[in-house]
C-alpha cells in the first residue's frame, strides 16, 4: 500500500463553515477517480491522505498535481508511533537520497500529536542520529541536499520530496462563471485563476467557419480539456458567428468592427448564462494589451453585460500571463497557428477609444440580435472531465 499527504491551503482559514469548503474538496477529490478505483480519500486536521495499492499512484499523482485547494502533496512513508519506527524510515529514506547523489541533510519534525512523548526538536535529534553516526549524510541546517519532514499525527508520515500544489480554494465553493474562451493565451489563463478562486467555470466559443478552420475549433476544445483538470468539469458552448460577423461587416464602420463583435459575444453570453446559471461572465482581457482592451472599450463591452464582468488578468502583463499558461499546460496549445473569429475582418485601425452612446446606437441599428438569438439556439455543447471529453448529460 501507498500514502500520498496533502496539505490543505487558505480554506482552513474559515473558521466555522469550514466543513463546507472540506467538503467540496473531498468530492473534488473523488471526481478524479472511476467508482470501481479502490482509493481511500480522508480529511483530518489539515491533511488529507490518499491510500491504495501501488497500482494506483499515477492516477492519484495526476488528482494531486491539479486539484485546486490545496498547497503541497507528497508520496510518504507511515508507519507506527514509536520512535525506533521513525529511526528506520528516515534512515531508509537517506540511504535512497545518498544513492541518489545527495550529500547532507536534515530532519524537519511536526509533532500535531501531543501525547507522543517527544517534542519536535527531541524527535529530529533521535531520527538523524543513525544517518549521521554511520556517515551516510552529513548534517545541514541551511541548505541541505535532502530533507526529511517528520510528522505524528494519528501515524506518523514521513517524506522527503514534497511537491508544490495549484492553491487556491476547492472549485465550487464560489459560484459559477461562464468564460468566454478563445484559442489564444489569455482566456484559458483567466478560467484557471477563477477556478483556484473556488468558481466552477463554463465555456462558450465563437466560431466562424469557414473562416477559421476546425482545427482552430478542435484547439480550443484542447484548452477547454486542459483547464478541465484543474476545474473537475468544463461544458464548452459552441457558438457559430459566421452569419453576425458578415452582417457586423457588412453594415457597421469597418474601425468599430473588433469593438461591435465584442458586444455581439456578450449578449450571447448573457443568454448562455440565464440558461446555465451563471453567475457572472470572465474575459481573459488586460488593460491596454490590445485595442478592444482600452478602458473606454472595455467599458463598452461591459455595458452589454447582464451580469458582473470578471477580468481576473486585468492589471497583469503579457509575461506574467505566458508564464502561467505554461505552469498550467495551456501554451503550446494556445500558440498553435489556428486564428480565432476575433482576428477575422480585424480592422487596421480599429477604434480606441469608443464612446458608449455611440457604439450602442452602431449595434442596435445593426438589427442583429435575431441572428444572435438562433446562434445562441444552435450552439453546439461539449462536456469535459478532469481532463477528458465526456458524453454531455443534458
Amino acid at each position: 500500500m501507498v500514502t500520498y499527504l496533502a496539505k490543505l491551503g487558505e480554506l482552513t482559514l474559515k473558521g466555522s463553515n469550514i466543513k463546507l469548503f472540506e467538503k467540496q474538496l473531498l468530492s473534488n477529490a473523488r471526481a478524479y477517480f472511476s467508482r470501481e478505483d479502490e482509493i481511500k480519500i480522508t480529511l483530518r486536521a489539515g491533511r488529507m491522505y490518499f491510500v491504495a495499492e501501488d497500482s494506483f499512484c499515477q492516477k492519484i499523482e495526476y488528482c494531486l498535481e491539479h486539484l485546486v485547494g490545496i498547497t503541497g502533496w507528497a508520496k510518504t512513508v507511515a508507519v507506527e508511533k514509536n520512535i525506533d519506527a521513525i529511526k528506520d524510515a528516515v534512515f531508509d529514506l537517506c540511504v535512497q537520497a545518498a544513492k541518489n547523489g545527495a550529500k547532507t541533510f536534515k530532519c524537519d519534525s511536526r509533532r500535531a500529536d501531543k501525547s507522543f512523548p517527544l517534542d519536535s526538536y527531541a524527535i529530529s535529534k533521535e531520527a538523524a542520529a543513525r544517518v549521521y553516526d554511520q556517515k551516510i549524510l552529513a548534517v545541514d541546517v541551511h541548505k541541505p541536499d535532502v530533507t526529511v519532514y517528520i510528522e505524528v499525527r494519528e501515524k506518523v508520515f514521513i517524506y522527503t520530496d514534497s511537491k508544490k500544489a495549484a492553491r487556491g480554494l476547492p472549485v465550487g465553493v464560489s459560484g459559477h462563471g461562464l468564460l468566454l474562451l478563445s484559442g489564444g493565451i489569455d482566456s484559458p489563463v483567466a478560467g484557471w485563476r477563477m477556478m483556484r478562486r473556488g468558481m466552477k467555470i463554463d465555456a462558450v466559443y465563437y466560431h466562424s467557419y469557414p473562416y477559421t478552420s476546425d482545427e482552430a475549433q478542435k484547439k480550443v476544445e484542447d484548452l477547454a480539456a486542459r483547464i478541465s483538470a484543474y476545474g473537475v468539469s468544463v461544458h464548452l458552448h459552441i457558438v457559430s458567428f459566421t452569419e453576425a460577423q458578415m452582417q457586423i461587416k457588412k453594415s457597421s464602420p469597418e474601425n468599430y468592427s473588433t469593438l461591435l463583435l465584442r458586444m455581439c459575444m456578450m449578449s450571447v453570453a448573457n443568454k448562455i448564462a440565464a440558461r446555465i446559471g451563471a453567475q457572472c461572465i470572465v474575459t481573459g482581457e488586460s488593460l491596454g494589451q490590445v485595442a478592444s482592451q482600452t478602458i473606454e472599450n472595455m467599458a463598452v463591452t461591459e455595458m452589454m453585460a447582464a451580469l458582473p464582468l470578471v477580468r481576473p488578468l486585468s492589471g497583469m502583463d503579457k509575461e506574467e500571463i505566458i508564464a502561467d499558461s505554461i505552469a498550467i499546460g495551456t501554451y503550446d496549445t494556445s500558440i498553435l497557428p489556428y486564428e480565432d473569429c476575433c482576428v477575422l475582418f480585424s480592422p487596421k485601425h480599429p477604434i480606441l477609444k469608443a464612446d458608449k452612446e455611440e457604439a450602442k446606437k452602431i449595434y442596435d441599428a445593426m438589427q442583429i440580435e435575431p441572428l444572435l438569438e438562433e446562434a445562441f439556439e444552435k450552439r453546439a455543447i461539449k462536456r469535459f472531465w478532469v481532463g477528458k471529453e465526456a458524453p454531455v448529460q443534458e
